[in-house]
């Protein structure tokens, strides 16, 4: 993954569905995780609207500036990154049903970056049969 932003939400379901579709997979679990301790995945939907409202909640929580306000941001000025992970989620488990994930009404997965501008990797386990 490589953001040109600092902060954005990406929809990588079609990623994730493809890589579930070249395992073979018809019975299981998929795993999908960030690698990175400023990056997220999550499910939820994919509304323009929503994701602003993620946004706007995460900087009230863990606001970016000023940088002098975290104890972290002495060689970085990534500290609220780090605390916007945590409240988001580091991982996402979806059960695989007759080869497809078994989603809910609406629900996708997202990769949640905090601190971006530069490469960073997911990892996506398949496990089943």
């Amino acid at each position: 993954m490589h953001l040109k932003q600092r902060r954005g939400f990406v929809n990588i379901t079609p990623q994730v569905e493809a890589a579930l579709k070249e395992s073979g997979i018809r019975e299981g679990l998929v795993l999908v995780n960030a690698m990175h301790i400023t990056a997220s995945v999550f499910i939820n939907d994919d509304e323009a609207g929503l994701h602003r409202d993620f946004e706007r909640f995460l900087e009230r929580l863990a606001p970016e500036k000023p940088y002098s306000q975290y104890d972290h941001n002495g060689y970085e000025d990534n500290a609220d990154a780090h605390l916007k992970r945590q409240i988001m989620g580091r991982e996402t488990v979806v059960a695989v049903t007759n080869g497809r994930l078994d989603f809910g009404p609406w629900e996708q997965i997202f990769y949640g970056e905090f601190d971006g501008l530069r490469d960073k990797r997911l990892l996506i386990k398949i496990i089943g049969e």
